[in-house]
């Protein structure tokens, strides 16, 4: 049965690699494009003056890897224990596989990090966990873009363009908030449903046969942990919260370095806002490229910044994640894990 999942997992593979290759080029040529037009005698001017204080934003970016292994840990129903150290060297891990692994990321990234942890809890036990946190995390999320985004619109004028972008992404958050919140509290079996739909349709009979057990399992424990903990709630969510809270210090940080004019909490609040929205939205184009610098450049020119220090901005964003990428590829080594047995698993 292995090998046929292996099978299966790499003709997979093999249809998703050239999206990831064309997603990939677009993302490079787009970067091109927007680092030549904001000037790249300026842009290298700005990451001089930001120096040595690239480690201070590693350190603070840190603490988001932290907050969110925690909120894992947390999530992790007894008699089960999750330490923080392997959910924090696992989450460092599956970001990693998601940054170097384009257009199927969260698919690969997500469920790898309760693979690494298979040696303290078991693999439903991680993986019921991280959805639980990653149910939590999205809630934060729609919230955090839903204020952002807000303040954006009634504090600057935008041109037309971003300001429809801006109105949609309020009307979507709007409806993610209360539609996950019946979800939770009706406890509809979503994915178990739509496995059992496609099944009773002929679409992959023999592969739905083996998830859809599996995915009953997850459901009955994302939901037997809402009925059990609902005391964990507050502290899961304010956990998440200050993920958020950590970009936004990382915004300021970084713009205090590299612009002449002085940042303010508002302006780097709405930023790490947009950089929300673009995570969201362009996943599956690797370290977001391009994107980041267009719309973090456009945002940065309406909020009163010269555009090349949204640019910038956007260029150190992607160090940063170069640099954990790289621990957490090197992680993966000195544990002795394998692509090949990760997409097994």
């Amino acid at each position: 049965m292995q090998n046929d999942v292996l099978t299966e997992n790499q003709s997979r593979s093999r249809r998703f690699a050239p999206l990831g290759i064309i997603f990939g080029l677009l993302g490079l040529i787009l970067f091109a494009y927007f680092v030549i037009h904001a000037g790249v005698d300026e842009i290298i001017a700005r990451i001089q003056r930001l120096g040595a204080g690239f480690i201070l934003i590693l350190a603070v970016s840190s603490t988001r890897y932290m907050v969110r292994a925690l909120a894992w840990t947390r999530c992790i129903e007894p008699p089960h224990r999750l330490p923080f150290r392997s959910a924090f060297a696992a989450r460092l891990m599956g970001d990693a596989l998601g940054n170097i692994i384009p257009f199927v990321s969260f698919a690969v990234s997500e469920p790898s990090k309760a693979v690494f942890v298979k040696d303290r809890v078991p693999l439903m036990v991680g993986l019921s966990g991280l959805a639980i946190e990653n149910i939590f995390y999205a809630l934060s999320v729609a919230l955090f873009i839903f204020s952002g985004t807000a303040t954006l619109l009634l504090t600057f004028s935008l041109p037309k363009g971003l300001r429809y972008a801006s109105i949609v992404a309020l009307i979507v958050t709007l409806l993610i908030i209360p539609l996950a919140y019946l979800i939770i509290r009706r406890q509809t079996r979503f994915l178990s449903g739509a496995l059992g739909y496609l099944g009773d349709r002929g679409v992959a009979k023999k592969l739905i046969g083996r998830l859809k057990p599996r995915a009953q399992s997850l459901e009955d424990r994302v939901y037997g942990f809402y009925a059990t903990s609902q005391r964990s709630f507050i502290s899961i969510f304010l956990l998440d919260s200050c993920f958020h809270v950590a970009g936004m210090l990382e915004v300021y940080i970084t713009l205090w370095f590299i612009s002449p004019v002085a940042p303010t909490i508002t302006q780097a609040f709405i930023l790490e806002s947009v950089n929300r929205i673009i995570n969201v939205a362009f996943k599956f184009i690797p370290l977001r490229a391009g994107v980041d610098e267009g719309g973090t450049g456009q945002v940065s020119k309406v909020l009163g910044f010269a555009k090349d220090i949204g640019v910038t901005l956007a260029i150190v964003r992607k160090g940063r994640d170069i640099f954990w990428a790289a621990v957490g590829l090197l992680l993966i080594w000195k544990k002795g894990f394998s692509l090949r047995g990760i997409s097994a698993e």
